[in-house]
């Protein structure tokens, strides 16, 4: 089995950048995540795009929706923006595509002190190898189905609905 991780950015993805004091996209971690992963099922890396999902629309939805439909792989996962994870999931849910899709991500960037990102992808590349097809969020060791996740801001974890 081969495994597709596909990258739209997200927190995730984001640098600090120490001259402007805020967050952006430079290069996507992946690629050195993967590496430090040191997984061992086989995984093709496509960067869709990297971008705050805030700024997302049904454009980029589409865009990740037509990456998953090429793709040859049948397990997938979606590194994606956590704030509207849910409303990218539900395109792909009701595309019904026969595979098995999970979206993770962070709440604090790979490349700073306690981020749940490297935790977050070893559980949904896991997550992705075991569970059927259908389209899934993976969160903070919790699975939940596209059509039952919410984000609770204010905890800042993932519920059901």
């Amino acid at each position: 089995m081969t495994l597709r991780i596909l990258a739209t950015g997200g927190t995730f993805d984001k640098y600090y950048d120490e001259i402007a004091g805020k967050l952006s996209f430079s290069e996507s971690h992946l690629p050195a995540v993967i590496q430090r992963a040191r997984l061992t099922v086989p995984v093709e890396l496509e960067i869709c795009m990297l971008m705050d999902s805030l700024d997302m629309d049904d454009s980029h939805r589409q865009t990740i929706l037509h990456a998953c439909q090429q793709s040859a792989e049948q397990a997938i996962v979606i590194i994606h923006g956590t704030d509207t994870m849910r409303e990218t999931a539900e395109v792909l849910g009701a595309a019904n595509l026969g595979k098995t899709i999970v979206f993770t991500g962070a709440m604090i960037p790979y490349d700073i002190a306690n981020s749940d990102a490297f935790f977050n992808l070893g559980f949904a590349c896991a997550a992705a190898q075991l569970l059927p097809a259908g389209v899934h969020v993976a969160m903070n060791g919790k699975i939940f189905p596209w059509n039952d996740v919410q984000k609770n801001r204010s905890a800042g974890v993932f519920v059901n609905k």
